[in-house]
């Protein structure tokens, strides 16, 4: 049952990942409809990419040595910040 979890998680992850990849061009284009995000921001969205991509990883590798509650909590840890980030409200 584990490994559901760890599998729905990976395809969360890599979901997410990619949804990052796709709206980078909002974020740091050139374009009028760009927000011409600074260094900082930048930095923020490498983390979250890296993270995205490393989480399912560090998640079967926890399972694979009998840490099964912690591997599957920080393959859901993306998805959770995600969620979490969407309640923040918007700045204007």
């Amino acid at each position: 049952m584990a490994k559901v979890f760890l599998v729905l998680a990976t395809i969360a992850d890599l979901a997410l990942a990619a949804l990052l990849m796709g709206v980078s061009g909002f974020l740091f284009g050139s374009g009028p409809e760009s927000s011409h995000a600074g260094a900082i921001a930048g930095a923020g969205y490498v983390l979250a990419l890296i993270a995205c991509l490393a989480a399912p990883v560090a998640g079967f590798m926890l399972n694979r040595r009998g840490k099964t509650g912690v591997g599957i909590a920080a393959a859901w840890l993306p998805v959770a910040g995600a969620l979490s980030a969407l309640m923040v409200p918007a700045p204007y």
